[in-house]
């Protein structure tokens, strides 16, 4: 029998002072039996720091063709391909040429490693962003996961604030590339 996702509600209350966003959005994670709660706490992140009432989730782990997040205009335009992880540097490539902008949030003790191995050709992507996280912030943006979340996230120069009723976080995401 085929284990099911684990569904996941969070209201957010953002308040994006580096992008002028204020509002209110209530999402619903599912997390794949194979996924981690780290994450699904990072893809979480990964909405926080572009909030918007386009941005969706994509179908998740086992859709080839979907990033994690992303965020089309009204005529079907990929505006943001936001990927979470380590991603490969081909499916990057296509989405590169798909979306106006494209950003990855990398996390993980392999996430430097990957970074060494992966920059020359991902410099080469002008529409790239590559941030990373810091595995403590990261831990403790973790240790906020419950099945039903009420958060309050403040952005200001870059750095995430995020609290709800398990504790705080604060997460300032390291820019490893910015798109040319």
């Amino acid at each position: 029998m085929a284990l099911k996702a684990t569904v996941y509600k969070a209201e957010l209350q953002v308040s994006d002072m580096d992008r002028h966003h204020y509002g209110t959005h209530a999402i619903t994670l599912a997390r794949h039996p194979s996924e981690t709660e780290e994450r699904l706490m990072v893809r979480l992140l990964a909405f926080v720091l572009h909030a918007d009432e386009r941005l969706e989730f994509g179908r998740g782990l086992s859709a080839e063709d979907e990033p994690d997040l992303w965020r089309r205009d009204d005529t079907g335009v990929i505006e943001e391909w936001i990927e979470v992880g380590l991603p490969d540097t081909r499916e990057l490539r296509k989405a590169a040429g798909r979306a106006r902008r494209v950003e990855v949030l990398a996390y993980g003790r392999a996430a430097p490693l990957w970074w060494e191995q992966n920059r020359e050709e991902l410099s080469r992507i002008r529409n790239l962003r590559v941030r990373s996280l810091d595995p403590a912030e990261l831990a403790m943006l973790t240790s906020l996961a419950a099945r039903k979340m009420y958060l309050s996230c403040t952005i200001e120069e870059r750095n995430a604030w995020i609290g709800g009723e398990a504790g705080t976080a604060s997460v300032t995401p390291l820019d490893w590339q910015v798109p040319a």
